[in-house]
């Protein structure tokens, strides 16, 4: 609520350019105007409204702008993935290990999957011992957030970055 769309009678002035107190919303609208500037509800919680007189425009633009900045400092989690088959051979394996410790250095999480087609299901076990070898072999980098388990068809495993010491 500004200026005129103020539709109480008194308001509770807070500031740096007025002496703090409680007004009636006419006489708080009469100093706002004195010092050119406009009557802006700051909360409307309390009895009665505490008000602020400051330059609504600028108000306006200076929320924007730490909106701006609270967005611009969000961490963006990537998630990538990895598919590997029961019997993956060991250059494979090493191929599909160097881009996922390349995943997990640039931040992102990761999320490992061996997929089971038709009778493979017979190998889990299989596929559980490659996830954990690949989890060894990443633990300098990252760490597990959950552990091998069968979903179906496939059997996931989720690591993510461990955080770079500062």
């Amino acid at each position: 609520m500004i200026n005129d769309r103020i539709r109480v009678r008194e308001v509770r002035l807070v500031g740096d350019n007025v002496e703090p107190g409680v007004y009636p919303t006419e006489k708080a609208r009469k100093i706002a105007e004195d010092q050119e500037l406009d009557l802006v509800v700051i909360s409307d919680k309390s009895e009665p409204y505490i008000a602020r007189i400051l330059d609504y425009k600028k108000f306006l633009y200076e929320q924007k702008k730490k909106q701006k900045e609270l967005k611009a400092k969000q961490i963006k989690v990537v998630l990538k993935e990895i598919r590997f088959g029961p019997q993956t051979d060991d250059h494979d394996y090493k191929f599909k290990m160097k881009h996922a410790e390349k995943f997990l250095e640039e931040g992102s999480k990761l999320k490992t999957y061996v997929f089971f087609k038709g009778r493979s299901i017979v190998f889990k076990d299989q596929g559980e011992i490659l996830l954990l070898k690949l989890a060894q072999d990443l633990e300098h980098v990252g760490k597990v957030d959950q552990m091998p388990k069968l979903e179906g068809k496939r059997m996931i495993m989720m690591m993510s970055p461990k955080k770079a010491a500062k």
